[in-house]
């Protein structure tokens, strides 16, 4: 159905061994048959066809029993996978027992096995993807706790600004995934719902039994039945493809942040170590960033996939033409690039190498201007802001010109050493007394995300 999930060349690089199983030609065309057994049973159930056909039409709903390269030929002619394997269906079970064959795909439609086929394989795909998110967010909480009180560089506009800790980081990296996580499983459980509503969503070949079917057909596939068919309003499709984009977004933010920490300039972080990972065909020396480039990669991709079944939206009255099309390539592959930049977030998030000591250096690559902000507002508390920002813009440019440490060109300015003594001057000058309020946000976070796991 799709090159990620069956292709063996770009397969392994952007999607996982699990959910490439879980997409993969065969898998989809299960859960197709799935819903044609599901079907029988429930019409057999409520009287519509004969017990004995559900048996034999159930049993012919294997996928090894078709020819899949064949199924796909002929949906090339026909429009779509279902009306070449319901024809291949019933001789399959026309073999079983002639009479059965007589009930395939009694009283539905082409779009009520695939939407609902395709709603299986999302609610599979996301049970996998919500367990790589959840370790990846047990890594994050871990490497919060552990470096709460390991101070780096605050970075805004890719330039230093003040203190924080790389603990903070870690905890709003695991908070942000837990509200993903969150959000992702609400939207996927709304969307897990029977698609149900015949040729034009009245279920009129059922006659008086059609909602009877649909409350059985729901209960044998473990589906939510909606109050009315969706055939023209995939809307909650659309709402938990973008909750799946979002995730990858967060997973990218990361990514950027390790890829950044990663430069040899920075030298803050490295992802975790593994053979042939990150290295270069011609430098030997080099690690790189090779998890993050998949993850960022995905969050690339994310957007145009997600942007195609919000086009989808617009269907043409009871059933859409193109829009519907393009999601049974665009939905399986978002959720094959998710599994990828979930899975090698969960790697870093468990295996990311912190240089502490580098964090600390990389603190006073500015001369003491990181602390500029914190000696200001000591000295804005008895010569108020204003006057304070224009003596220590002063320092800092000078500190700038000659090279000297922003301290020393404070030094030489008489009005700030009359207010602040050498040891009260030296002490705004270290990094961990300028956190504010940063403990009790990663506290928060933790507990944010931690919660988020128990739900």
């Amino acid at each position: 159905m799709n090159s990620l999930s069956s292709g063996n060349l770009l397969g392994p690089l952007f999607a996982s061994a699990k959910m490439r199983a879980a997409l993969s030609d065969a898998a989809m065309l299960q859960y197709i048959l799935d819903v044609e057994a599901a079907l029988a049973r429930a019409e057999a159930a409520t009287g519509v066809i004969p017990k004995s056909a559900a048996a034999s039409i159930a049993a012919a709903c294997q996928a090894r029993h078709f020819d899949i390269a064949a199924l796909g030929k002929a949906a090339g002619n026909a429009g779509n996978v279902a009306i070449p394997l319901v024809k291949a269906l019933t001789a399959t079970a026309a073999k079983r027992d002639k009479n059965a064959a007589r009930y395939v795909h009694w009283g539905a439609t082409s779009q009520d096995i695939i939407d609902t086929g395709s709603v299986l394989a999302l609610r599979e795909a996301a049970s996998l993807l919500e367990r790589d998110l959840a370790r990846a967010i047990k890594g994050f909480v871990s490497l919060a706790k552990k470096h709460r009180s390991t101070v780096m560089a605050g970075r805004t506009w890719l330039q230093q600004a003040l203190p924080t800790t790389f603990g903070l980081k870690a905890a709003e990296y695991a908070a942000s995934l837990a509200r993903a996580r969150t959000r992702m499983i609400a939207a996927v459980e709304d969307a897990c719902v029977l698609q149900f509503g015949g040729a034009s969503g009245t279920l009129a070949a059922l006659g008086s039994k059609g909602a009877a079917v649909a409350r059985v057909l729901g209960k044998q596939l473990d589906l939510a039945v909606p109050p009315a068919p969706w055939h023209a309003h995939s809307d909650r499709i659309a709402n938990a493809a973008s909750a799946v984009a979002i995730a990858i977004g967060e997973c990218g933010k990361i990514a950027r942040d390790v890829s950044l920490m990663m430069q040899t300039e920075v030298g803050e972080v490295l992802e975790p170590a593994g053979a042939g990972r990150g290295g270069s065909s011609t430098m030997p020396q080099k690690r790189n960033p090779a998890l993050s480039a998949q993850i960022l990669a995905a969050a690339n991709l994310a957007p145009g996939l997600v942007s195609s079944l919000l086009a989808g939206l617009v269907h043409e009255h009871e059933r859409g033409t193109g829009g519907w099309q393009a999601s049974w390539l665009a939905l399986p592959q978002l959720l094959l690039i998710a599994s990828g930049a979930f899975e090698r977030t969960a790697e870093i998030a468990t295996g990311l190498e912190v240089d502490k000591v580098r964090m600390r250096t990389n603190l006073e690559i500015s001369n003491g201007l990181i602390m500029a902000e914190a000696v200001q507002f000591a000295l804005a508390e008895k010569l108020g802001k204003s006057q304070a920002n224009e003596l220590v813009a002063k320092a800092s440019k000078q500190a700038l010109k000659s090279g000297k440490h922003l301290r020393g060109a404070l030094n030489e300015i008489p009005e700030v050493m009359e207010i602040l003594s050498g040891k009260k001057l030296a002490d705004l000058f270290e990094p961990s007394s300028y956190l504010g309020e940063t403990n009790k946000f990663i506290a928060a976070a933790l507990a944010s995300a931690e919660r988020s796991l128990k739900k």
